[in-house]
């Protein structure tokens, strides 16, 4: 790897981690436990479709394993972890698969395997399988705040490939 893109990819890492952080600061916009807009995917989101998978996922844990550090969450790291790994696996197998898919949709689909993730995790150190019904809930969110990311991506970088 070149200095150029070691220096790009930390620029990349840096940008989502202060979007990491700042919004966990930020009171959540509806009260249910579980929903954030998740604006540093945005960042992710790019770096995937301008860069490629690797360096994705390089910005991705970089992301989560920092934020959790720097916003005293280590216990959200399994969530923020297993959601992350959901949604980024899903991101990129569809973005390969089906070349014509909108990055919007791309995101979509992402933010409803980071639910599935997290569901996943709270189910296993719960115990408890019931919590899978809240699902449902995270459904609605999902597909708002992944369309909206989505979108936002694709402006940035409708944005980046003009210069």
């Amino acid at each position: 790897m070149n200095t150029k893109k070691v220096t790009l990819l930390s620029l990349l890492t840096a940008m989502a981690l202060i979007i990491f952080i700042v919004e966990a600061q930020i009171p959540p916009l509806v009260p249910l436990p579980g929903v954030k807009m998740g604006l540093a995917n945005i960042i992710v989101l790019v770096t995937m479709m301008k860069y490629g998978g690797r360096e994705a996922f390089l910005v991705l844990m970089l992301k989560i394993f920092l934020g959790s550090i720097f916003t005293g969450a280590m216990v959200g790291l399994m969530y923020s972890f297993t959601g992350g790994i959901f949604c980024f696996s899903v991101m990129l197998i569809v973005s390969k698969l089906i070349k014509s898919i909108p990055i919007w949709a791309v995101s979509v689909l992402g933010a409803l395997a980071h639910n599935i993730g997290q569901i996943t995790v709270a189910i296993l150190l719960t115990s408890t399988p019931q919590i899978a019904w809240y699902f449902s809930v995270l459904i609605i969110s999902g597909v708002i705040t992944g369309a909206f990311t989505g979108l936002t991506a694709e402006l940035v970088l409708k944005r980046i490939n003009k210069e």
